[in-house]
């Protein structure tokens, strides 16, 4: 008998106060229903294994599951954590770094800056996937317990039972078509690194001498007001690239038209590039000689923009035939 009121209680402990005396009565009754006549220790622990795990039978009074995310929710939910948490962390990250390029007054070392995007981007993604996991969280949450049916089959993202047919609304991505998301996080840290020196090319591009105390900037070799009358289209071009990251992750796959997008994202940008390096005062005349009578090169400006302008073509060449190539993928 002790077994049995040990169990008793076990199962009524979990189980509201106003429901513990009724139920206690009834587990009672059911167990000595299924106890023999005259039945020993050993019976009576049969029996309690039968009717299992105090914690499970009490679930069951309460009619409410053990568990935050029950099977049926728990693919939808896991599903739209890997959907909603790198879009939030992109977002995330590309707010810290416009805060801080179009913030950097000149004061700061560069290497100072590219610490602090560095740390403060790894914090806003971390606080930033603490949120929708939390939100997301609690919504299921909520649902698991609202919905009362009884069913423990998985629903899918269109809130229906599993049928074949949801194949047919699935992609198949082949490993060379498919974009990793290191490749998204790479092009937008690598638009932040060049806009970022774009516009403060004044403050990083010329020329650095040794000191005790480390490089020191001496002479800098592009005129930053000739860069800034090309700001409406860089601007632009920043937005074109922020936006074909977002599409990339969207798609997860390289197609015919992300393809022709990114081609023609090369070709305007090579455009602009080709008109911005031509300007005959985008580059600094005291660096100019400078450099000239380092290599002792007399036409040192045409030859720094002829090699400039034919490595440009060639990479982008190459990131136009990269994006058909693998667009062409079908296994």
């Amino acid at each position: 008998m002790m077994l049995i009121d040990i169990y008793i209680q076990e199962v009524t402990r979990r189980l509201p106060e106003k429901m513990r005396s009724d139920i206690a009565l009834e587990l009672r009754s059911t167990i000595e229903d299924m106890l023999p006549g005259e039945y020993s220790e050993e019976d009576v622990k049969e029996v309690l294994n039968t009717l299992g795990n105090p914690a499970v039978l009490a679930s069951g009074y309460k009619d409410q599951p053990m568990h935050l995310i029950g099977p049926r929710y728990f693919d939808v939910y896991v599903s739209l954590l890997k959907m909603i948490l790198p879009i939030a962390a992109v977002i995330s990250l590309i707010t810290v770094i416009s805060q801080n390029v179009f913030g950097y007054s000149g004061d700061e070392a560069i290497l100072s800056i590219v610490l602090h995007i560095i740390g403060e981007g790894i914090w806003a993604t971390i606080d930033v996937g603490i949120q929708v996991f939390f939100w997301l969280t609690l919504t299921f949450v909520i649902i698991e317990r609202v919905d009362k049916n009884k069913d423990e089959q998985p629903i899918t993202l269109n809130t229906g039972k599993w049928t074949a047919d949801e194949l047919k609304n699935i992609p198949y991505i082949p490993k060379k078509k498919a974009i990793s998301k290191f490749e998204i996080f790479g092009g937008l840290m690598w638009t932040a690194i060049w806009a970022t020196v774009y516009f403060n090319a004044n403050q990083l591009v010329g020329v650095y001498h040794g000191t005790e105390n480390g490089l020191k900037f001496v002479m800098p070799a592009l005129n930053q007001e000739v860069l800034l009358q090309y700001l409406p289209i860089i601007v632009i071009i920043i937005g074109i690239e922020i936006a074909m990251s977002l599409y990339k992750l969207l798609k997860a796959q390289w197609t015919k038209r992300m393809a022709i997008f990114n081609a023609i994202h090369e070709l305007i940008v090579t455009v602009v590039f080709i008109m911005i390096i031509t300007n005959s005062k985008l580059m600094n005349q005291q660096f100019i000689s400078y450099m000239s009578d380092l290599f002792s090169k007399e036409n040192f400006n045409n030859w720094l923009i002829v090699s400039a302008i034919c490595i440009f073509i060639i990479s982008a060449a190459i990131n136009v035939y990269d994006g058909f190539k693998r667009a062409r993928v079908h296994k």
